[in-house]
């Protein structure tokens, strides 16, 4: 497995549903993605709440929020297919277990005779990487937020965007040995000003500084004397 390159469009993509599977009829009522090029956020981003067709379980609405009546008025996949497609179209979509969005996504396709994600996209799945390179750890996003020092206090229900802006600098953080040595580091360049995602610094004592005395300063200018 390789690393989303870092030249590259990526979209990193989210999505809230109204059940754990497709094959039992289940919908996406959200979609949320941020882009970044050369690994840094653009500010693009395309978000959707789309009307389901059918009711929302009530375990899904424990952990997203979002409820039947809220998406009454939203419109069908139908309706925002185009501008989503356009927007993945060429990009390599970074997704956290990857199979379960992209399998949703593909069962909405299907719908409209649009073919599958890979026809028009491909895939980096951020919790196949993290089981790599963090084996026998826990790699929930949380878990990951956590390992990386990413602030995510705020986050007391999913949603679709915002986690998706978590995941990117989760993504970012986990895979920052693909920078360049040009290149500024992460923190600076990908850092969310929207304060809705923030780093957070490891609680570090200030650095002790111990000065020279005069007789050691005395060794020193005599043993480096050219």
């Amino acid at each position: 497995m390789t690393t989303a390159t870092s030249n590259k469009r990526l979209i990193v993509l989210d999505t809230e549903t109204t059940g754990l599977s497709p094959q039992d009829g289940h919908r996406i009522i959200e979609i949320g993605c941020v882009e970044l090029i050369k690994r840094r956020l653009t500010g693009n981003r395309f978000h959707a709440y789309i009307n389901p067709s059918r009711p929302i379980d009530d375990g899904a609405i424990a952990v997203h929020g979002i409820t039947n009546e809220f998406l009454q008025d939203k419109p069908y996949f139908a309706g925002i297919a185009d501008e989503f497609i356009d927007f993945i179209r060429g990009a390599e979509l970074v997704i956290h277990n990857a199979p379960f969005d992209v399998g949703f996504i593909n069962h909405e396709f299907d719908k409209l005779s649009l073919g599958t994600v890979k026809d028009y996209s491909k895939v980096f799945d951020t919790l196949a990487y993290a089981r790599k390179k963090h084996a026998g750890q826990r790699n929930s996003l949380d878990a990951l937020c956590k390992r990386y020092g990413i602030d995510n206090s705020h986050r007391d229900l999913h949603g679709a965007l915002l986690d998706a802006q978590i995941l990117a600098d989760v993504f970012l953080l986990m895979t920052g040995g693909q920078f360049s040595l040009l290149d500024n580091p992460p923190e600076v360049d990908n850092a969310f000003t929207s304060k809705e995602v923030k780093r957070t610094l490891s609680n570090c004592p200030a650095l002790k500084i111990i000065a020279c005395n005069e007789d050691e300063l005395q060794q020193h200018q005599q043993q480096y004397q050219w």
